[in-house]
């Protein structure tokens, strides 16, 4: 059997609150990854995106984070020096963020921050680094590379950022990705190509993807196994296909708030929450 790509057991996040002690926002949370597509799902404060950037290290200052085990290809990621963190972050691992606006330089043009990250994780010269930059941008579907490898950040819409920051996270041939609401601030048109863009990338480079998404819908055509995390915690782990026959009330209840063209639906569901989640 294949070794899992990343192996996860009892990672936990907590952040100090205003009494003196501390909150956990990411609760034991055990997973898998193998080189496949798997979603996370779940309500804002769930604990999505932190148990992201717990795996790569992004965790914000006042965070402490803990696992039995936290493994990337056989690597202690809790424990290897910070030397070694810094060259799996960006290099074997990437992270594409929610929003290119708040993610991308806004004083370096595309193609230097693109370069940037490459030069980081590669001895190269810059002229090398410029072609691979290049060539990196148009595999991401960009028309006119050259044209925009100059612009900055501001210039460019956001799908056009969004396909710039898969290209700046790609560039290093990472093994396992991990895509932070990737879609959210794109129409639907410009989503349909960045998802087709990703599974391309997946199957073509046999990287392991994790999808963070509110988008139910979303996860299930697209990713191949779904958590569901509600107050930090999974709640059920199920096959994509298998999302509309989900058995966990809690699942249950985020698909019957999706709305549902030709139905009336008055009074609008409200999700029930049961203390017993939380625990």
């Amino acid at each position: 059997m294949t070794p899992p790509v990343l192996l996860v057991e009892d990672l936990r996040v907590s952040f100090p609150n205003r009494d003196g002690g501390r909150n956990e926002v990411v609760r034991g949370v055990s997973f898998t990854l193998g080189r496949e597509r798997l979603g996370i799902v779940g309500e804002s404060g769930s604990g999505k995106s932190q148990t992201g950037r717990a795996i790569l290290g992004l965790t914000a200052p006042g965070g402490l984070v803990s696992a039995k085990r936290l493994e990337f290809h056989g690597t202690d990621l809790l424990n290897c020096s910070p030397q070694q963190r810094r060259e799996l972050r960006g290099g074997r691992i990437a992270m594409v963020l929610q929003d290119p606006k708040y993610s991308l330089n806004p004083v370096m043009s595309i193609g230097k921050q693109v370069m940037e990250t490459l030069r980081a994780h590669a001895r190269i010269s810059r002229s090398e680094a410029r072609l691979r930059a290049l060539a990196a941008l148009a595999a991401v579907q960009i028309e006119d590379p050259e044209r925009v490898f100059k612009l900055y950040p501001h210039e460019v819409s956001g799908g056009m950022g969004q396909r710039a920051m898969i290209a700046m996270m790609l560039i290093a041939n990472p093994e396992l990705l991990i895509a932070d609401e990737p879609t959210s601030a794109l129409d639907v048109t410009v989503q349909l190509e960045v998802l087709a863009l990703l599974d391309q990338l997946v199957k073509e480079r046999g990287m392991g993807l994790i999808f963070i998404s509110h988008d139910l819908r979303l996860v299930a055509s697209f990713c191949d196994r779904v958590l569901v995390m509600y107050a930090g915690k999974i709640v059920e782990e199920i096959r994509a296909a298998d999302l509309a026959t989900a058995q966990h009330p809690y699942t249950r209840g985020l698909l019957s708030c999706l709305p549902h063209l030709g139905q009336d639906r008055h009074p609008l569901p409200v999700l029930e929450r049961r203390a017993e989640w939380a625990l």
